[in-house]
């Protein structure tokens, strides 16, 4: 029997106090394997980081009232995009970009499209000219996920001195 997922909208400003220890435990859930990797495990820093920026959105899927996965982002400061590092120059000059900080599933909702809706729940309301994500480069199939959402590989940077080496994924999300 397939679940059915209700998708919760949230944003700064109006975050419920329950909020950041839910992504925290989503996190935690989705990470298990992984949680003794110090970058990992400063998960908690970046929720609070993220979602105090202006213009923080984010999605989450509930299947009733647990927490199956989120999307979150917001749109970066001009001059900061992720992919000003590479050599990708934006078509006429349209630069106001979205971050996609966060896509996540939790083990027992994956393979149920819960990723695509979330991103795309995240997406269908920005006015930015182009989104852009960091993909681990040893995640081959994450990045070929992403690449059939519209995004396309324009470069590779390591944002933290302990964290994976990131492929920049960029999309456009004017009309053509």
């Amino acid at each position: 029997m397939t679940s059915v997922i209700d998708l919760r909208h949230f944003q700064h400003g109006s975050l419920p106090d329950s909020f950041k220890r839910m992504l925290i435990d989503v996190h935690a859930d989705s990470y298990a394997d992984a949680m003794d990797l110090e970058f990992n495990q400063r998960f908690p820093w970046f929720v609070d980081h993220w979602s105090g920026m202006e213009g923080f959105t984010c999605v989450v899927a509930f299947d009733g009232e647990e927490p199956a996965g989120f999307a979150y982002g917001a749109p970066l400061q001009p001059g900061r995009e992720w992919w000003r590092s590479t050599d990708y120059q934006p078509n006429n000059g349209y630069t106001s970009t979205y971050a996609v900080s966060e896509v996540m599933v939790r083990p027992r909702w994956r393979k149920q499209n819960i990723s695509d809706r979330l991103h795309e729940a995240l997406l269908k309301v920005r006015t930015e000219d182009l989104a852009v994500l960091l993909v681990d480069v040893t995640h081959p199939k994450v990045q070929e996920l992403y690449g059939s959402w519209g995004y396309a590989k324009v470069g590779e940077q390591q944002p933290f001195a302990d964290s994976p080496v990131y492929a920049v994924m960029v999309k456009n999300l004017r009309p053509a």
